[in-house]
């Protein structure tokens, strides 16, 4: 038993039956639980109890020993003298100081389920894909699940943005730049792709970006690929920058992108050349972005993305490979969306509280669900995946409930935990 278990148990009432008598047989009938308090002070407020045929309204501590008492020193702290009841999971020794007050003390082991226990510990202890693998039954998976995911990782994102609106003056055109560099850059390289795009004020992007011969150099340039050209474009490149250096007096950085374990169609000289590209072709990206009704819209504008003709028959500079225009796949455009796009679009209607939430679920249902390691887990339980709003949902809740082991936080964990 933990103290975290025990307070889970009394918010949710999870008991074998509600007739508490405290250690002296005398009834003690709640009437209300409190609001369970996870900030420093007694575990349950407002709570109201009946006992000796009086009803007492103030705070409730939880301890898994009541000498826990003693042993955090509650005597000393003025927010603790106004608790009307000591519930503890074992009475180990009696606290004169609560009962001088006339406080009752519940003992709670003979009123919560054995079962419940087992179950919990085997949470704990258990090293596989989610924590209640074992015990885990798919149609426990509550009614809304998925949206709930969405919701939650869409006002996590919601809450990164507006501190980005701050930091670039509420210009929502730099902050879809900036998200959509750190999204071209995947995994490896998303940090350095995005320091890249914070590194020139937006306001040079947007007029150098008729100029695909000068977007594309500011880029490589910054990534210190230019110093020691190896052929006669990346000459030009290099004139082009130091002129758009100079031009704009754009400080001397280099972030300095990572090419070990990727794929030669994901190396970042490709994804730095579609890039500049995408922001070449769409003077009015943000506004095709931000106004689509259907995802159709966005696939129209990422399918025709493709890098310079340079990387028709390169994947690095000066290396000349077999020709192969550089474009879009369908899986890298979903990542775009999912990644960017519909945390932005949903930031963008809240920010100007306009109602998005049923539009941006049915977006998410028009795209292909994710194939990875976490979604064949949960495919292995059971759990049917067949849209990005699914797939979306449990890899944000694998990664902030299962892989936390949250398992009390958690609405399939609740069910499992009260089932018998």
């Amino acid at each position: 038993m933990t103290e975290k278990l025990l307070q889970y148990l009394w918010n949710y009432k999870v008991f074998k039956h509600f007739d508490f008598k405290d250690i002296e047989g005398n009834s003690v009938e709640i009437i209300h639980f409190g609001k369970w308090n996870k900030n420093a002070g007694p575990d349950f407020l407002d709570a109201k109890i009946k006992f000796n045929d009086l009803i007492i309204a103030g705070n409730i501590e939880l301890h898994v020993r009541s000498s826990d008492w003693i042993f955090h020193n509650h005597s000393q702290d003025p927010n603790y003298q106004n608790i009307i009841l000591h519930v503890v999971f074992e009475h180990n020794v009696e606290i004169n100081e609560l009962t001088g007050r006339n406080v009752p003390a519940l003992e709670l082991k003979s009123y919560i389920d054995e079962n419940i226990l087992w179950k919990y510990e085997k949470l704990l202890d258990r090293n596989q894909f989610i924590a209640c693998e074992n015990i885990f039954n798919a149609t426990k998976v509550p009614v809304n699940f998925h949206e709930e995911n969405i919701l939650k990782k869409l006002d996590e994102k919601s809450m990164e943005i507006e501190q980005q609106l701050i930091s670039h003056k509420n210009n929502f055109e730099a902050v879809l730049f900036h998200s959509l560099a750190y999204s071209f850059g995947l995994k490896i390289n998303a940090p350095v792709f995005r320091q890249i795009a914070e590194s020139v004020d937006y306001t040079i992007i947007n007029k150098i970006r008729q100029n695909p011969l000068q977007l594309e150099a500011l880029f490589f340039g910054i990534a210190g690929w230019l110093s020691i050209p190896k052929d006669g474009q990346m000459k030009i490149w290099k004139r082009e920058f130091e002129f758009v250096k100079a031009k704009f007096n754009i400080p001397d950085l280099q972030f300095h992108p990572k090419f070990l374990r990727l794929r030669p169609p994901n190396f970042p000289t490709i994804r730095l050349s579609q890039l500049a590209a995408l922001y070449n072709q769409y003077q009015n990206l943000f506004s095709k972005i931000i106004h689509a009704h259907h995802t159709d819209e966005w696939y129209r504008i990422f399918k025709s993305v493709k890098a310079s003709e340079y990387w028709d028959f390169h994947f690095n500079f000066g290396s000349i490979s077999k020709v192969q225009p550089k474009t879009l796949s369908k899986d890298f455009i979903d990542l775009i969306i999912l990644n960017t796009v519909l945390p932005l679009k949903y930031a963008y209607h809240r920010y100007h509280q306009e109602e998005i939430i049923d539009e941006i679920m049915e977006f998410y249902q028009q795209i292909s669900a994710e194939k990875n390691s976490v979604i064949t887990g949960w495919k292995n339980l059971g759990i049917p995946v067949t849209n990005a709003l699914e797939s979306q949902s449990l890899i944000y809740h694998h990664k902030n409930a299962c892989e936390e082991k949250n398992c009390l936080t958690c609405s399939i964990g609740f069910k499992l935990l009260k089932e018998n």
